[in-house]
Formats: C-alpha cells, structure tokens, sequence
C-alpha cells in the first residue's frame, strides 16, 4: 500500500473538522436546550459538548499552520473577500470555544456552590453561554463552506 501523501492528507483532515464543526454546533445546541430549565441538571450534556468543540478547535489549528503556509496567500491573491471571511472564522471560532468554556465553568461553579444567591445568576450565564457558542459556532461552520468553496489544500 502507498504512502498517503501529506497534502491528501491534509485535505482529509480538513474535511472532517469541516463536518465536525457542524456536529459541534449541534452537540453544543444541546446543552443551550437543557439549561433553559434553570434548575435541570446536565453534568454529561455540557462536559461533552465542551470537550467536543474543544477537539474540533484543536483540530483546526493542528491544520491551520499547514493552512497559512499553502492555501491562505492563494486565497487572498483569488478573493480576498473570501480570505477575510476566514479571518473572521478564526476569530468567532476562538469565540465560540471560549464560551463553551466559559459555559462549562459558570455550570459547574452554580452546581458547586452553596450560595442560592450566587447559583441562579451562575445558571443563566452558563444558558446564555453555550445559546452564543452554538450560534457562533454554525457561523463558523457556515463560512467555513463559504471559504472550502473558493479554496481548499
């Protein structure tokens, strides 16, 4: 069997964090779903939404090195409205992360906490939260087809 070389790879690796931010932003919808009940528990729902956007952020920046170095100039010099679009990918998916994370932790301090005061207030900034990280995270997914389209390794 031949070696499989490094830029079909690169391209198989791009394509599933492309189909795995979509399932993040699903997986994040979940959460955002059971904490509309500000009382219900849901440990398992936002651990793993947390940590499954978390591995779609890693693997796009595992790639995004590789990225820079062959598709982003060609991106820029064909459309650089397309390339710009993809900055701003960057940045709201760091977002959506952050929030997801941010989530997580308001969640996990309100089930923790033994102040009643403090736990209600915890429990809608984590609602709040995964609700932003889902929308931005199908933002980003959606301009990453956006960019996949003009341009791919």
């Amino acid at each position: 069997m031949a070696p499989l070389d490094p830029i079909r790879a690169l391209r198989v690796l791009e394509h599933v964090h492309g189909h795995l931010g979509w399932l993040a932003a699903a997986g994040l919808l979940h959460p955002a779903i059971l904490l509309r009940n500000l009382r219900r528990r849901a440990h398992l729902s936002v651990a793993l939404a947390t940590g499954f956007v978390t591995f779609v952020g890693a693997l796009g920046a595992y790639i995004y090195g590789p990225y820079r170095d062959i598709v982003k100039q060609k991106l820029f010099i064909e459309a650089p409205q397309v390339g710009f679009l993809f900055e701003r990918k960057e940045h709201l998916a760091f977002g959506a992360v952050m929030l997801a994370w941010a989530g997580a932790a308001a969640y996990f301090a309100a089930a923790r906490t033994t102040d009643d005061s403090l736990r209600l207030p915890l429990r809608k900034f984590a609602f709040h939260a995964f609700v932003f990280s889902c929308v931005l995270t199908t933002i980003v997914a959606c301009l990453g087809i956006a960019v996949a389209v003009v341009r791919t390794f």
